[in-house]
């Protein structure tokens, strides 16, 4: 049974799916495909069914990974679906926990930046109103962020890596 991640931004159109793909760019890398699954989801509905923002896509493709999906809005079932949910933002993990009205699923829900190993940041930024840079800085911190969670994974052996 695969471990299953899922990343939640607010509209799930740039930092939630960009956290996707580049976990599934290190997953792949790593050769772990079939240990964990990635989803993205967001707290807001402004933009389901929506491809990635298209300024996010060009600054993650200038690093070699592909971002594809569809935005969707988070369910409730969510919770009992995925092993640990990682928000973006402390907007978003509120948002989420709010949602978890019996209390049961608080230990799930944890800050993407909590994974980080070099950016010092609390909080991965919305881009969406600002120029290219803010993608860029975004796709740097996930990227960091994404590496620390895969070996927070390894590490604290939630996946098994070697002979199966």
């Amino acid at each position: 049974m695969p471990y299953k991640l899922l990343f939640v931004c607010l509209g799930n159109i740039c930092r939630s799916p960009s956290a996707e793909n580049i976990m599934n760019h290190l997953i792949e890398k790593a050769n772990l495909g079939d240990r964990i699954v990635c989803d993205s989801a967001g707290t807001g509905g402004y933009h389901i069914g929506s491809p990635p923002d298209s300024r996010m896509t060009y600054a993650a493709k200038m690093r070699g990974i592909n971002l594809k999906g569809s935005a969707r809005k988070f369910q409730v079932e969510d919770f009992n679906n995925f092993d640990l949910i990682l928000t973006m933002d402390k907007e978003n993990y509120r948002d989420i926990l709010r949602l978890d009205t019996g209390n049961k699923y608080g230990d799930k829900v944890k800050l993407m930046c909590d994974f980080c190993r070099y950016f010092d940041v609390k909080e991965v930024p919305d881009p969406y109103y600002g120029g290219s840079d803010g993608f860029d800085y975004v796709i740097e911190i996930l990227l960091d962020a994404c590496e620390g969670l895969l070996d927070y994974l390894i590490n604290e052996n939630k996946i098994v890596v070697g002979d199966r």
